[in-house]
């Protein structure tokens, strides 16, 4: 069985029963029997397979046994040309055509399943008689080859959905029109100036120059040929393009541009078309054989006839660069048949006096038919064009976004799939476009996409192609010994993979992470993944799991995390197609998932680590898997997890009597209490709980959690005594467990413990010490811990650059982590320094780029402080009524246990209060606030306070009163020097 994007057209008699009723039985047999011929013979012409019949049904599958680009636009050309010719049968019909992923048999044309072909069948029935109806997916991959109308949203049997449908009325002529958006070129100027010069050289020489543009689908060869002509000046220019398939189109490119020059149209009468022609030449010999109405050029079979076409192409094109140069182009000569290629080369040997350019483009393929093509010839060139460079994709994304917005993180991954590849990247942005980011987003490869590549991939030898798709069950980059394993024994997989890599689906890598193992890599990572796409789930889930086990035999435990990621894939495909995987698999998958999410921690790549647990813990529960995932949860700041989680770990860790895990469970809860739920008595329970349970377990780290979340629970209430003595505490833990990085912890919290106080000779050394123990532990999220509170003393001290950078760096380390609440926290602090430059605007973007984060999470502490800071922010902008609500829910959001947050809040709303001139009620506040912070040992906090009291009271006259309070601020500032600010 075998996957495939296949377009599928369903034809069905209108009105067979009365056809029946009205006529004689032998009339009726012959009619419906010319009407299946007339069928077969229509789909066979345009590369279909007659699939099955259904009555008076007949349904094809365009895309087997070979994927082409154009499938889609056949299968609509097929349908319309069967019913255009029906009314000499006497008989009518109507069609409905559909593209999607289909599941196949490769050696049974009749079987095929999936959605596309109810859809084809319901639009079918839906089609008016004599009408074709095309679902969307198949109008995506016509669009601009088939002149389509809307025919809007259709109710279909048996789907939950409507689906949008459109009327084809006709086939379009001309280039396909893959690309829906206007984009510069980009990156090709050196290939722009070498067409440029060579048509020059032509001109001057008055000879003959052949250029072929290589490239694969997509990689630009129309667009840098219609750059190119449209800077053309002085020049005769003509144009066609070879056809994939058909009857007579031997020279349909050629004739394509005899038609042009002599100004034939399709509907001339063949006499009108042959006078034409003779009217352009000067020899009616060179006419007769060029005319291309009468079906000359087709009819011609053998050696003499194309050597007589050769001549008269030479005649005429040497007779039309008589005035001016001239330029042919053919495009998709891959496709072109041995006779037209002899003509092409004939031209650019025999034209010796006259100003020639022939243009060729053509995929690499062409040498696989033509190796010589070019080759070996004077003025003759080759140009291959690659993939745009990172920044010239960077370039044409800007281009062809224009006004709309892209994520950076998105546009990354815009940029990592499509490597450089113009049209893909066109392609992904229109689907973005048009469905708004959602079909699947970026995860999803556009249609026409899809459709390209799989046709290349088609044109492989079989054994070729089920080896690259063995390949892609490895990944983007995989080993020789790999596929031997996968593979049949008598399969030549060496073999294989050389062709592959000559025809350029594979690179040879220098490197292999696996000793004594050869790797390759995809050309590109849409073939993996289209590639992977045909292979069908059964047979992925076999691949997967047979692949873990070589990797295991072969890389131990070095390549874990990859055995992880193929052992989940095979049980995620076991549960898609049989509801669940084999018990073996999910215990086994389920233990190296455990190990890799270990691995992931102990590196402090928490979302990853979080993700492995959880996953283990579905396909095999433990206590212990349970518990990490939730742990990961608390690291990454995701507090609404942790406490529904953390409830069920510590009732289960009651049940089993694992007090291990039961106390670790408090600790985590009393966390979560605090900065969720703001309830500092709750939270001191909950922690003195765990440490009663965890004094009698041998568990370092555990209790040093429990210690470090007990002394914050006292900084909440500003009990400083209890802060010092759980503090030592913890880092006596600390040092007997050599955990730099918790050493790192307990230092740099004391380190604020005495920059809060304004003490800042005690904490410089704390500061200085925690940076080292940072260093020394290699832990980031100690280093950026370490960081924060150094960028929080240069602020104390004004040295404002090197605080903002120490902070930028923080937001690095965190960003790569993952840790959401500490992330946020640097934020807080550079919108901080932006105030104190009065950078209102950057200040501003700080603080809600916090809040937006904060706010889903729950962490009420750093999310009070957030907002009554943009509260701030926007009085100082005169955004008073803003102002107003954003201090009103920074009161909302503060704990009643959170003193210093509650006095911050207060200080907040009576700045607003005093903006709004509601005098009393602002000094009221502003009173409240100071004299909070007053009573506890956060001196910074009552700087601040005492600052807008001061301020408040000068603005209104009251400047006795305000001197007060500006000598209270001065006091407590003199002992640290000049420098501190606040």
């Amino acid at each position: 069985m075998e996957r495939k994007l296949l377009t599928i057209l369903f034809v069905d008699l209108v009105d067979s029963t009365g056809l029946v009723t009205a006529n004689d039985p032998e009339i009726v047999r012959r009619r419906v029997a010319g009407f299946f011929e007339h069928v077969r013979e229509c789909i066979a012409a345009h590369g279909g397979t007659v699939g099955k019949y259904a009555g008076d049904a007949v349904m094809a599958t365009f895309g087997i046994p070979q994927a082409h680009e154009d499938d889609a636009e056949r299968a609509v050309r097929a349908g319309l040309g069967i019913l255009s010719t029906l009314d000499e049968l006497g008989l009518e019909a109507r069609a409905g055509v559909e593209a999607g992923e289909v599941l196949v048999d490769p050696d049974d044309p009749s079987f095929a399943t999936g959605e596309a072909i109810n859809v084809a069948v319901r639009l079918q029935q839906h089609a008016a008689p004599g009408q074709v109806l095309i679902g969307p997916r198949a109008q995506r991959l016509t669009l601009g080859r088939i002149q389509i109308e809307d025919a809007g949203p259709l109710a279909l049997k048996g789907l939950e959905q409507p689906v949008w449908a459109w009327h084809a009325s006709a086939a379009s002529s001309g280039e396909r029109q893959l690309r829906s958006l206007e984009a510069p070129l980009v990156g090709r100027d050196e290939e722009l100036e070498l067409l440029q010069n060579t048509f020059r050289r032509a001109a001057q020489s008055r000879r003959a120059h052949l250029v072929t543009v290589f490239g694969e689908p997509g990689v630009g060869k129309s667009r840098l040929a219609r750059d190119f002509l449209e800077g053309l000046e002085g020049a005769t220019v003509l144009s066609g393009r070879c056809l994939p398939y058909g009857e007579g189109i031997t020279y349909w490119s050629l004739a394509e541009m005899v038609k042009v020059a002599a100004g034939i149209t399709d509907d001339d009468p063949v006499r009108e078309a042959v006078g034409k022609l003779r009217a352009c030449c000067e020899d009616d010999a060179v006419a007769d054989l060029l005319a291309l109405a009468s079906g000359v050029l087709e009819a011609v079979e053998d050696e003499r006839g194309q050597h007589e076409i050769a001549w008269a192409v030479r005649e005429w094109a040497e007779q039309l660069a008589g005035p001016q140069p001239l330029v042919l182009v053919f495009e998709d000569i891959h496709w072109a048949e041995e006779p037209l290629l002899d003509v092409i080369e004939h031209l650019a040997e025999s034209i010796r006096a006259a100003p020639l350019l022939l243009l060729c483009l053509a995929r690499p393929e062409l040498l696989e038919v033509r190796p010589g093509w070019g080759g070996g010839r004077l003025r003759a060139a080759s140009i291959e064009l690659e993939a745009l460079s990172s920044s010239e994709s960077e370039e044409l994304v800007e281009a062809l976004l224009a006004e709309r917005e892209l994520p950076p993180a998105r546009r990354a991954l815009l940029l990592e799939k499509t490597e450089g590849n113009p049209l893909f990247l066109e392609e992904t942005i229109r689907m973005l476009t048009e469905t708004n980011g959602s079909d699947g987003g970026l995860e999803r490869i556009p249609d026409t996409v899809q459709a390209l590549i799989a046709a290349r991939i088609d044109r492989l030898p079989a054994a070729e192609k089920r080896l690259l798709q063995r390949a892609a069950v490895v990944g983007r980059v995989f080993w020789e010994g790999a596929l031997l394993h996968l593979s049949p024994e008598a399969e030549d997989v060496s073999g294989c993979l050389a062709d592959l890599l000559q025809r350029d689906f594979l690179t040879s890598e220098s490197r292999s992470s696996i000793s004594g193992e050869r790797a390759y890599r995809f050309k590109h990572v849409l073939i993996r993944e289209v590639a992977y796409a045909g292979l069908a789930k059964s047979e992925r889930a076999e691949q997967h799991e047979s692949f873990a086990g070589w990797l295991h035999q072969r890389a131990g435990e070095e390549l874990l995390e990859i055995r992880a990621y193929h052992l989940d894939q095979a049980c995620s495909l076991h549960a898609e197609l049989d509801g669940g995987p084999p018990v073996a698999l999910a215990v086994e998958t389920a233990a190296v998932l455990e190990t890799a999410a270990r691995r992931a921690h102990s590196r402090e790549a928490y979302r990853t680590s979080r993700n492995l647990f959880l996953r283990a813990a579905e396909l095999e529960p433990t206590l212990r898997r349970r518990y990490f995932g939730a742990k990961a949860a608390l690291k990454l700041g995701d507090f609404p997890a942790v406490w529904a989680e953390m409830q069920d770990v510590r009732d289960a860790a009651r049940a089993d009597g694992d007090k291990k895990v039961l106390g670790k469970a408090l600790t985590a809860l009393a966390e979560v209490t605090l900065n969720q739920r703001a309830d500092v008595q709750a939270a001191t329970e909950l922690v003195e709980q765990a440490l009663v349970v965890l004094q009698s377990e041998s568990d370092p780290p555990a209790l040093f959690e429990a210690l470090m979340t007990r002394a914050k629970a006292a900084s909440w209430v500003a009990d400083a005594a209890s802060v010092e003595h759980y503090s030592q505490e913890a880092l006596a833990v600390a040092k007997s467990a050599d955990r730099k990085d918790f050493e790192t912890a307990v230092t740099q919290s004391l380190a604020s413990g005495y920059l809060v106080q304004l003490e800042l000779e005690k904490a410089e050394p704390l500061v200085e010490r925690a940076l080292e123990l940072a260093e020394e532990s290699g832990s980031i999220y100690a280093r950026a811990g370490a960081l924060q509170t150094r960028a929080h003393l240069d602020r104390l001290h004004n040295r404002l650059d090197d605080a903002e950078a120490g902070l930028q760096t923080v937001y690095e380390l965190l960003s790569d982590i993952g840790s959401a609440s500490e992330l946020t926290f640097a934020q807080i602090q550079l919108g901080w320094i932006a105030m104190r430059r009065a950078d209102w605007t950057r200040a501003e973007r700080y603080f809600r780029e916090a809040i937006r984060i904060l706010k889903p999470l729950g962490d009420r502490a750093h999310l009070c402080e957030a907002q009554r800071s943009l509260a701030e922010v926007l009085v100082e902008q005169d955004r008073i009524d803003e102002a107003e609500r954003v201090a009103l829910e920074a009161r909302e959001t503060v704990g009643r246990e959170d003193r210093i947050s509650v006095a911050t809040t207060t200080m907040a709303l009576g700045i607003v209060r005093a903006a709004q001139g509601r005098d009393d009620e602002g000094e009221q506040l502003l009173r409240e606030a100071r004299d909070a912070l007053a009573r506890s040992y956060y001196r910074a906090a009552e700087l601040d306070a005492l600052g807008a009291l001061a301020r408040f009271l000068r603005s209104r006259g009251r400047k006795d009163e305000a001197i007060a309070f500006e000598a209270r601020r001065a006091e407590l500032r003199d002992p640290l020097a000049s420098t501190v600010q606040t």
